[in-house]
């Protein structure tokens, strides 16, 4: 392990983005519970209801991961009846994502909580203060940590 000084590390940004993750998550995850659910179908349930007809190459570019990953999460979603996946019009071999009617209202059910903590939390910030925190997610994602490479951000 490389020596590293500790002075230099901002421990206290560190914890609250850990505390607000654990507490940003927590209402999807009670909600996901109970329908025997976790974070994976919550991710997949988010973005193909933000962008329907999405391929599956896209939501795996997005997500990060393996097919294999994706597709445990995605064939339990399609026989639930959250998500569809339709063959791409000119190649039958694309597969293209959309949620259904319930699978929409899960995707509401499971933001809505999430939507209300931001909101709660954004209240009596300015335009610019609630750009300044754009950006600084924006660049969170973007700005790899020591040694990673740096990816494309088009996510």
């Amino acid at each position: 392990m490389p020596v590293v000084d500790d002075t230099t590390i901002d421990f206290d940004t560190i914890e609250r983005l850990f505390f607000a993750y654990r507490d940003f998550v927590s209402d999807p995850d009670a909600i996901l519970a109970k329908i025997g659910y976790g974070r994976a179908h919550h991710r997949v349930v988010y973005f193909v209801s933000r962008r329907p007809g999405m391929t599956v190459a896209d939501l795996l570019g997005i997500l990060q991961i393996t097919k294999q990953s994706l597709a445990r999460v995605l064939k339990e979603l399609i026989d639930s009846g959250y998500i569809r996946q339709i063959a791409g019009p000119a190649d039958r071999r694309q597969r293209r994502l959309y949620s259904t009617l319930a699978g929409r209202e899960l995707a509401l059910a499971l933001s809505q909580p999430q939507s209300l903590r931001i909101s709660r939390a954004l209240e009596g910030f300015t335009p610019e203060m609630r750009e300044a925190v754009k950006r600084f997610l924006e660049g969170m994602t973007q700005t790899p940590a020591a040694g990673e490479p740096q990816t494309s951000g088009d996510e």
